[in-house]
């Protein structure tokens, strides 16, 4: 094994669960977030030897999942097909509640991919508005305004859900 498929092979296994769920939360389904970290690391590996500054790697990795996630979304031509509603999820940390969890991703689930993708990036991945434009290549205020929205969408979402119970 080369050096270069050494690295590659340490930094994959340190970093993909953290990819994965950065994923989930974009996507909203497990399988098809294993399917974005697989398709952003086979990016990533065939752009390796290119890559100059290993300590940005998280950031670079991170552009390359998101922009595959809008990507995929703006073709159109995946649909989400679900085998079963009784799939195993992971246990919750201790001291969250997973029926609120779970109505949190339903309704971020329900967000559109740009704003949702804002929202990941900004609340759960802690970038700042600079990191997202980025990332997503656009402007701050772009960032600003979708992120707004989004958080307008969610908090609609969520209190209709409430009303709902």
């Amino acid at each position: 094994m080369s050096d270069r498929d050494a690295a590659f092979q340490e930094y994959f296994a340190a970093r993909s669960d953290v990819m994965r769920g950065t994923a989930y939360l974009l996507c909203g389904d497990w399988h098809r977030a294993e399917d974005l970290v697989q398709q952003a690391f086979t990016k990533l590996y065939l752009a390796w030897r290119r890559i100059q500054r290993h300590e940005s790697l998280d950031a670079y990795t991170r552009q390359v999942l998101v922009r595959t996630f809008l990507s995929e979304r703006r073709r159109g031509w995946f649909r989400f097909e679900s085998a079963s509603d009784d799939l195993a999820e992971p246990v919750a940390a201790p001291g969250v509640h997973p029926e609120e969890r779970m109505v949190l991703l339903e309704a971020l689930a329900k967000v559109p991919p740009k704003q949702r993708a804002c929202l990941v990036l900004r609340y759960w991945e802690d970038m700042s508005v600079e990191q997202t434009a980025a990332v997503l290549r656009c402007s701050e205020g772009t960032v600003k305004s979708q992120a707004a929205r989004g958080l307008q969408t969610l908090r609609g979402l969520l209190s209709q859900q409430e009303r709902v119970r």
